[in-house]
């Protein structure tokens, strides 16, 4: 059993960086194309869609999450993975030549971009959900804490990097290698992953059939959301008739689907995990985490930049304690579960850590130096290290192992979903919020033209303000993200509360023996919730 456990290690070890690079391509490409767009608006224009370069990523990314993990339980992982890496290798080198003289010139390269970025994303919605299944399948749960640790540190480490490679890029080589650069990348990671991974045969009783009604019904209904979180408020008032038409829609598809769920041989989303009571509230957890998180830290780097003075590289690197912090303590967290089996009481401590976090986010002000900024956001990047891969981990321990691709890739969507409501709620916050704040002290009409250029404002354009609107300008900003903060507490105090339910189910601590055909044996978990309460010894086939 210990030859069998090293053997088990050092093959996770061979294909480790594979998986690492695969994973980093979809963290990294968002930074790094932030980076680059004011280059490639120099080049296109089309300032009024640019905002549609992010969309059709988020778009395809989302829409596509729950697809991948589905068709790699049916299909084999490693096979859809390298499909998933081939498709946003693809997608990112037609990036780069989106209005190039090959594809007609930059007449349309806006909207070229705007395609091609779609196929991107069509292809890293498999990247992240295919790692942490692969892992899944790999190593059992009791050692698989480690792995996703090292893996948390990773997408800390692209977070940090991103800005700064895209910096590098955009500052001395073309816009177009914001986008080749995935190419060599892409390439390791797949030499890597085809010589060196080896997963066991998945074995099906009859022909396979995907649940095509059940992707597409859940593709519109995805597409809507994010649609109503990328529009409303911004492009389109809430109360419009585009808004009210997506979430209609959205509820309509979002009904549809559940009933096609119900009948369908083998479901996008089988419904009976969320009778697993685990299952149920880690999806919750994952929504809270993406809605706090995501929707407060993006307003980090505006209260940086314009309230404190930072530059946008240096903002980017402001960060750095929060995602240290993070890569830390997801790394101890990783080790301690493998070392001890027990897992429970971290998503309870991360969830207090963060909404710790937010507290102390919502306390700044115009006066609040950028090195207690830093302590502030090192705290909830602590709560965020004890929650982002026990999340996953949870997710995968609270299925069975066929359905360990669909676990995983719900827990990514979730959180996505969560962001992308975060983001748009927080918005509409701040905009009302500032616009209020501003009204107070300057009136109506003066508020009102600040708070458009408020939108466009750099440090060099506030300095050029006479000091006192200048200096309501700031304290209206710096109230108006405490604002965003305070609501971001409301959501970040469930987290524990939901995660004090969670029921601890042993983790199982050794490899399944292997069945005939040199295929994985079955596969024991001590207990699980299922449709009628804890189910002892429940025995599964392995799936590879």
């Amino acid at each position: 059993m210990v030859a069998e456990a090293v053997g088990r290690r050092r093959e996770v070890m061979i294909i480790l960086p594979g998986l690492l690079l695969a994973m980093a391509l979809a963290m990294l490409d968002n930074m790094i194309v932030g980076t680059a767009m004011p280059r490639i608006l120099v080049e296109f224009g089309g300032l009024a869609h640019m905002s549609w370069v992010v969309t059709a990523y988020v778009l395809g990314t989302t829409v596509s999450t729950p697809i991948w993990g589905k068709i790699g339980d049916l299909y084999g992982r490693k096979s859809i993975f390298i499909i998933s890496i081939v498709i946003f290798m693809i997608g990112s080198a037609l990036c780069g030549m989106a209005g190039s003289a090959m594809l007609g010139g930059p007449e349309n390269g806006m909207a070229q971009l705007i395609a091609f970025r779609a196929v991107q994303g069509l292809g890293a919605g498999g990247l992240m959900v295919n790692v942490m299944a692969i892992i899944g399948d790999l190593v059992p749960p009791r050692e698989r804490g480690q792995y996703q640790g090292i893996m948390a540190g990773v997408m800390s480490l692209t977070m940090i990097a991103g800005p700064l490679v895209g910096g590098f890029i955009t500052d001395n080589l073309d816009w177009r290698w914001a986008f080749y650069v995935n190419l060599p990348v892409g390439a390791i990671a797949l030499v890597l992953l085809v010589l060196k991974l080896h997963l066991p045969p998945l074995s099906h009783s009859g022909r396979v059939r995907i649940d095509w009604p059940g992707a597409v019904l859940l593709s519109i209904s995805i597409t809507s959301m994010v649609l109503i979180t990328t529009w409303g408020g911004n492009d389109y008032a809430w109360g419009s008739w585009q808004i009210l038409g997506l979430a209609a829609l959205a509820v309509v598809t979002l009904a549809w689907f559940i009933q096609v769920e119900r009948k369908a041989a083998e479901p996008i989303m089988p419904l009976q995990l969320f009778r697993n009571r685990n299952f149920t509230l880690i999806s919750a957890i994952g929504f809270l985490l993406g809605f706090a998180m995501f929707g407060a830290i993006n307003f980090l780097p505006v209260f940086q930049q314009l309230v404190q003075g930072a530059t946008a590289t240096n903002s980017g690197l402001l960060l750095l304690p929060m995602m240290a912090a993070a890569m830390v303590v997801s790394l101890f967290v990783g080790r301690a579960i493998t070392s001890t089996g027990k897992y429970k009481i971290y998503p309870v401590i991360g969830g207090v850590g963060m909404a710790v976090g937010m507290w102390l986010l919502s306390t700044m002000d115009v006066s609040t130096p950028a090195w207690l900024t830093g302590v502030y956001i090192a705290v909830l990047g602590l709560g965020m290290g004890f929650l982002m891969q026990t999340t996953m981990l949870i997710a995968q321990n609270s299925v069975e192992q066929r359905d360990l691709g669909v676990a995983s890739s719900a827990s990514t969507f979730f959180r996505s979903i969560g962001g992308s409501f975060g983001v748009s709620l927080f918005g509409a916050v701040f905009n009302n919020q500032f616009l209020s704040e501003l009204t107070a002290r300057f009136g109506p009409e003066a508020a009102e033209k600040l708070a458009k250029g408020g939108a466009r404002m750099d440090a060099s354009a506030l300095g050029q303000m006479p000091a006192q609107q200048r200096t309501g300008l700031l304290e209206s900003l710096a109230t108006s993200l405490s604002g965003v903060f305070w609501w971001a507490i409301l959501f970040a105090v469930v987290v524990p509360v939901l995660a004090a339910f969670v029921k601890e189910i042993p983790l199982r601590g050794g490899a399944p023996a292997d069945g005939p055909d040199g295929q994985d044996g079955p596969d024991i978990q001590d207990t699980q919730d299922g449709p009628d309460g804890p189910e002892k010894e429940r025995v599964t086939p392995a799936a590879g």
